[in-house]
C-alpha cells in the first residue's frame, strides 16, 4: 500500500485522464477536503440516523447498536476494493466505469443504470428529510397548514414542497460550478462533523445507564431475535452507502489516483465512528429504552434530543441537521450528475448529446444536473397522495446500491483471480490481502442485497392492506431492468454508440 509521487499538476491531470480516452472537460478545483466531504455528506450520518434510528430500535430493543459496526466492517471491504480502483480508474461515473472495465460494456451499463435509479431516488427521500427537522425548529416552516408528521396529509404536502424548494438549490449551486459546490459541500460537513461530536457530548453528559444498555435485547412478536436483528440491520445498511461519491468527483479532484482512495476510506471510517458514537449517546441519554417512544417515528433520535437537551439547545441541534440534510441531498445529486454525464459521454443513454454537455464557462454538465433534480422531484410527488409507498421506494432503492456496488466487486474478484488487475505502482493496492478482502466483499454485498430485498411485511407494508408492497423490491428492480433495457437497445442501435474503452490503469 505505498505511495510515491503521482502527477499533482492540472496538465499531468489532463494528461492522465486522456490515457482512458478522454478530454479534461471538468475544472479541476476539489482538495482533499472536498474529496472526503463529497464522501462523508453522502452518508451524512446527522441526516439518516436522525431519520433512521426509530427504524432499528423498533426491531430489536438497544441490541441493534450491534447491528452498526456489523454493517461498518462489510461495508469497510466494499470500500478497500473502491479504493483500489479509484487508484486506478480515476474517472468520473465510478460504478459504470469499473463495472464496464472489469465485466465489459453491457454489465457496466447495467450497474451504471441501477445506480442512477438508485441516486435520484435517494436524492427525493434526503430532500424530504427537511420536514423532519425544519417545522420543529420554527412553525412557519409548516407552509401548507396542518399537522406536520410526515405520515400526514399536509405533512407529505409540505414535505414535499421544502424538497423540491431544496432541489432547486441544490441545482442552482451545482450549475454555478464545481468549486461553489464543493466550498458549500466542506463547510456543510464540517458543521456536521462539530454538531457530531457537540451532539455525543451532550448527551453523554446526560445519561441515565450506562453503555451496558446496548445489550438488552427484544424482538418482534411472532419471530426470533436472530430475525428481528437482521431487520433492524436495515437501518445501518441504508445509512452506511454513498461513500464512492469522492470517486465520482475524479475528474475535478486534483491528484485523484492518490487523493480518492484516501478520501473514500476515512469517509467510511469517520462515518462509521460518528454514528456508533451517536447510537450509543442516544441509547444512554434516552428517558426510557422501554416504553417505546425511542421506536415512534414521531419521537426517535429527534424526541430525546428535544426532551434530554431542551427546547432552545434542542433547535440549535435541529438547525444543524437541516444544514447536513441540505449538503447530503446536494451530494447525492452532484455524485447523480456525474454518473450520467459520464455514461452519457459514451452515449450509452437516451438523449445522450444533451446529457454529456458541460457548461464551458462553468465546467460543469449542467442539463444533468437539470434532469436529475426534474425527476427526483417527480419522484417526491409520490408523497403525497401515498406516504407509504414513497418510503417502500426509497428503500428499495438502497437494495440497487448494493447490487451496483456487488456488480463492481464482483468482476474485480473474477480478474483478480486470473492475474488481470491491472498493476498501478505506487498507488493504493491491497497485496496478498486482495484476493481474501475481495471474496468478503462479495459475500457481504450479496448477503446484504438479499437481506434488503426479502419480502418482509412488517418493513414493507407494517400497516398492512398494500400486498403490492411487501413484494415491491423484487417487482421494482424487475421494473427498473425492464425501462432500462429498452433504454439500452435503443441507444444502442445509434450508429454512434461509443465504446467502453478498458484504458491505461
Amino acid at each position: 500500500m505505498s505511495v510515491t509521487h503521482p502527477p499533482t499538476t492540472p496538465d499531468a491531470d489532463a494528461g492522465d485522464l486522456s490515457g482512458f480516452g478522454y478530454g479534461q472537460q471538468l475544472k479541476r478545483k476539489i482538495g482533499s477536503y472536498g474529496s472526503f466531504a463529497a464522501g462523508f455528506s453522502f452518508v451524512s450520518i446527522l441526516t439518516t440516523v436522525f431519520q433512521l434510528f426509530f427504524f432499528g430500535f423498533s426491531f430489536a430493543g438497544p441490541a441493534f447498536f450491534w447491528t452498526w459496526p456489523i454493517v461498518l466492517a462489510g461495508q469497510l471491504l466494499v470500500a478497500l476494493c473502491f479504493a483500489e480502483l479509484a487508484a486506478r480508474y480515476p474517472i468520473s461515473g465510478v460504478i459504470y466505469q469499473w463495472s464496464s472495465r472489469l465485466g465489459g460494456r453491457l454489465w457496466g451499463w447495467t450497474a451504471g443504470w441501477l445506480m442512477i435509479v438508485a441516486q435520484t431516488v435517494t436524492l427525493a427521500g434526503a430532500a424530504i428529510a427537511l420536514q423532519v427537522v425544519l417545522p420543529p425548529v420554527w412553525s412557519g416552516f409548516q407552509l401548507i397548514p396542518g399537522d406536520s408528521a410526515l405520515t400526514s396529509p399536509t405533512g407529505a404536502a409540505n414535505a414535499v414542497l421544502l424538497g423540491v424548494l431544496l432541489l432547486a438549490v441544490t441545482t442552482a449551486v451545482n450549475a454555478i460550478g464545481v468549486r461553489l459546490m464543493s466550498v458549500v459541500n466542506s463547510v456543510g460537513v464540517t458543521c456536521e462533523l462539530v454538531g457530531v461530536a457537540l451532539l455525543c457530548v451532550a448527551l453523554f453528559s446526560r445519561a441515565e445507564r450506562g453503555p451496558g444498555v446496548v445489550l438488552q435485547t427484544q424482538g418482534v412478536e411472532g419471530h426470533s431475535y436472530l430475525w428481528a436483528f437482521a431487520v433492524s440491520g436495515l437501518m445501518a445498511a441504508y445509512v452506511l452507502v454513498g461513500f464512492d461519491s469522492a470517486g465520482e468527483l475524479s475528474e475535478e479532484t486534483h491528484n485523484p489516483r492518490r487523493t480518492t482512495p484516501r478520501t473514500i476510506l476515512r469517509a467510511v471510517l469517520i462515518s462509521g465512528l460518528g454514528g456508533a458514537l451517536m447510537l450509543l449517546a442516544t441509547l444512554m441519554a434516552a428517558g426510557s429504552v422501554t416504553d417505546g417512544s425511542l421506536g415512534d417515528p414521531a419521537l426517535g433520535l429527534p424526541g430525546v434530543l428535544m426532551s434530554r437537551l431542551g427546547d432552545t439547545l434542542g433547535r440549535v441541534f435541529l438547525v444543524d441537521v437541516a444544514i447536513a440534510v441540505t449538503v447530503c441531498t446536494l451530494a447525492i445529486q452532484t455524485a447523480a450528475t456525474r454518473m450520467v454525464f459520464s455514461m452519457a459521454r459514451d452515449r450509452v443513454l437516451p438523449f445522450a448529446d444533451g446529457l454529456a454537455k458541460v457548461n464551458p464557462r462553468t465546467g460543469t454538465p449542467v442539463r444533468a444536473s437539470v434532469v436529475v433534480a426534474v425527476v427526483a422531484a417527480a419522484v417526491l410527488l409520490i408523497n403525497i397522495g401515498n406516504p407509504a409507498l414513497f418510503t417502500t421506494v426509497a428503500s428499495v432503492c438502497i437494495m440497487l446500491l448494493y447490487l451496483a456496488y456487488l456488480m463492481v466487486t464482483l468482476p474485480l474478484l473474477v480478474r483478480r483471480l486470473r492475474g488481470e488487475l491491472p498493476a498501478a505502482p505506487g498507488h493504493f493496492g491491497l497485496g496478498r490481502w486482495g484476493v481474501v478482502v475481495n471474496v468478503l466483499a462479495v459475500v457481504w454485498g450479496a448477503a446484504m442485497a438479499v437481506n434488503l430485498g426479502w419480502p418482509r411485511a412488517e418493513v414493507f407494508d407494517p400497516e398492512g392492506g398494500h400486498p403490492y408492497l411487501q413484494w415491491f423490491a423484487p417487482l421494482f428492480l424487475a421494473g427498473a431492468l425492464l425501462v432500462g433495457a429498452l433504454a439500452y437497445f435503443v441507444q444502442a442501435r445509434r450508429p454512434a454508440l461509443a465504446p467502453v474503452l478498458e484504458g491505461a490503469a
